[in-house]
């Protein structure tokens, strides 16, 4: 089982689009997948039309009285379930907080699951804390949308420095940033992605543009990779998986 995590310190970058596209083609392409929607405004699980609540909430989850399978509800999509929201998720440091080796507390929620499923992926919110320390030591990989902005651009060099002193053995997830919102018209997006790609050689190739198709997912409350899957948007969500699975040798 391969955990991969969508993650920004900034808000508003496409991390919960990138989590419900990549989740929904992951399970399309026949890899039994998990999404754990950790931010507690619940907008993944809106877009598959389920409930945002956890029986017990975040403390039960962190306390261990309840399982991580317990809360697993299915989705309208074959071969893909979602761990939902809740809003006590918003406390979740404070919860972490409380228990013996609190950065361990995701993976050992996880690990019972590992003969279930072969990619669970992780919509995070934005932050860096407790609970982002915890999804690092659980995740294979992050996977980081980043806008072609200068303050975009620094969260990913911020990431990566604090990822640098938090794992100075190597020992850490894989760093995956890929461009979001990308307006190619724009010289500064393309002077910034081509400085981006100079510093972080790790950068995905796939970009997603910016789009309507991608705000429409609110209304359909669907995966674009589903309602819409040849407009670019969903392409180019396509090409941005096939690259995830390759660097996590993912196999179906």
């Amino acid at each position: 089982m391969k955990v991969l995590a969508t993650y920004n310190i900034k808000g508003g970058v496409g991390k919960t689009a990138a989590a419900v596209n990549v989740g929904h083609l992951a399970s399309r392409d026949g890899l039994r997948t998990l999404v754990w929607d950790l931010d507690p405004q619940g907008a993944a699980t809106w877009y598959f039309r389920i409930k945002p609540k956890v029986k017990g909430g975040g403390k039960a989850l962190v306390r261990g009285d309840r399982g991580l399978a317990e809360a697993i509800k299915g989705t309208d999509f074959d071969g893909l379930d979602l761990v939902p929201a809740d809003f006590s998720y918003r406390n979740l440091d404070l919860l972490l907080d409380g228990r013996k080796r609190p950065t361990r507390r995701l993976t050992r929620l996880l690990k019972p699951l590992r003969d279930d499923y072969d990619l669970v992926v992780l919509d995070c919110p934005p932050s860096i804390s407790l609970a982002s320390e915890a999804v690092f030591e659980a995740t294979d990989a992050l996977l980081v949308p980043v806008i072609p902005t200068s303050l975009s651009v620094r969260t990913l060099d911020q990431l990566d420095r604090f990822l640098d002193d938090t794992f100075a053995d190597g020992d850490g997830p894989a760093l995956l940033p890929f461009f979001s919102m990308v307006d190619a018209r724009r010289t500064l997006h393309r002077q910034l992605m081509d400085d981006v790609r100079r510093e972080h050689p790790e950068t995905l190739t796939a970009r997603i543009p910016s789009a309507s198709a991608v705000e429409r997912m609110g209304v359909h409350r669907s995966p674009l990779t589903a309602e819409a899957p040849r407009t670019r948007a969903g392409l180019a969500y396509r090409d941005l998986w096939s690259e995830v699975r390759e660097r996590l040798a993912l196999t179906g």
